[in-house]
């Protein structure tokens, strides 16, 4: 899978055909793979009381209805330089399309945003970011989000601890 499309991938919360047709085995599947995507299908027909076979038709089936999505690393922001998390809402000069289109573009272009999402509310965008410190932040805002085109006003607030993340919801 290309690499931007992974990249969006995570934020697609639209409704999936087949995802009411799961039953038990296959939430059993997801349940598994969410924990260790790794898992190789001997190991995850195992986990889940299928032979292999069976299993690797459902995990095909359920990528087929686009249930599963793809398969990613998770890197430690830590280790790569970026150890901190900030919140930045972004409010719009103007919502035109052609506006909207290129703020959304160059969103997607910048490596440390990790998530934006179109919101309700006095903010128009949420964007999630990866920084080093006060002085990576700083960069961050001065030198590519306040040359986004359309960009009015921001608000910013650091993440002083994460008490959950995930990256999709496990069916129960």
């Amino acid at each position: 899978m290309a690499r931007e499309g992974f990249r969006s991938l995570l934020c697609n919360a639209e409704k999936t055909e087949g995802a009411s047709a799961m039953d038990a085995i296959d939430k059993k599947i997801l349940r598994e793979l969410s924990r260790q995507g790794r898992l190789t299908n001997a190991e995850l027909a195992e986990a889940v009381g299928l032979s292999p076979s069976p299993c690797w038709t459902r995990v095909k089936r359920l990528e087929g209805a686009g249930v599963i999505k793809g398969y990613a690393a998770l890197l430690d922001q830590a280790a790569l330089g970026l150890p901190d998390t900030v919140f930045i809402e972004i409010m719009m000069e103007r919502h035109d399309e052609d506006q909207l289109r290129r703020f959304e573009e160059a969103v997607r272009a910048i490596p440390e945003i990790l998530e934006c999402h179109l919101v309700t509310g006095e903010y128009d965008y949420v964007i999630k970011a990866a920084v080093g410190g006060t002085a990576g932040y700083e960069r961050l805002l001065r030198d590519r989000l306040y040359r986004l085109p359309g960009v009015r006003h921001t608000r910013t607030s650091f993440a002083l601890r994460c008490l959950k993340q995930e990256l999709s919801p496990t069916p129960e």
